[in-house]
């Protein structure tokens, strides 16, 4: 078993903790498959898995079993877990200080572009 280099917050935390108490059995773990992707440059897809499925390594953080290719866990170096709520979603949002987001990016011109046109 490895230790992760992961950042969560309490939040993210809590949620993980309760998904693995409701939905797994002892020793059951958090499967993350991470691929690039999204406003925060990682998108992620997880389940409550009993153990490790093909290629994945366990790897522990604060007490909580997380099972990772070895693709997910290069991108998850250094990354802070969050778990956001909305009232239309919720989920795990992640925070890669190695990626600078690139949502609204696009918004700056269009804001010039409206100031030009007041008198």
């Amino acid at each position: 078993m490895q230790d992760l280099n992961v950042t969560l917050t309490p939040a993210a935390d809590k949620f993980i903790r309760r998904m693995l108490r409701f939905d797994g059995g002892p020793g059951s773990g958090l499967r993350l498959i991470v691929s690039p992707g999204g406003c925060s440059g990682l998108s992620a897809e997880f389940s409550v898995e009993a153990q490790p499925g093909a290629g994945e390594t366990v790897h522990e953080h604060n007490g909580l079993k997380f099972f990772l290719l070895a693709q997910s866990r290069l991108l998850l170096q250094g990354v802070t877990m969050d778990f956001v709520e909305t009232p239309t979603s919720a989920g795990l949002k992640f925070h890669d200080p190695k990626n600078v987001s690139t949502c609204g990016s696009h918004s700056a011109p269009v804001v010039e572009h409206e100031h030009a046109h007041e008198h």
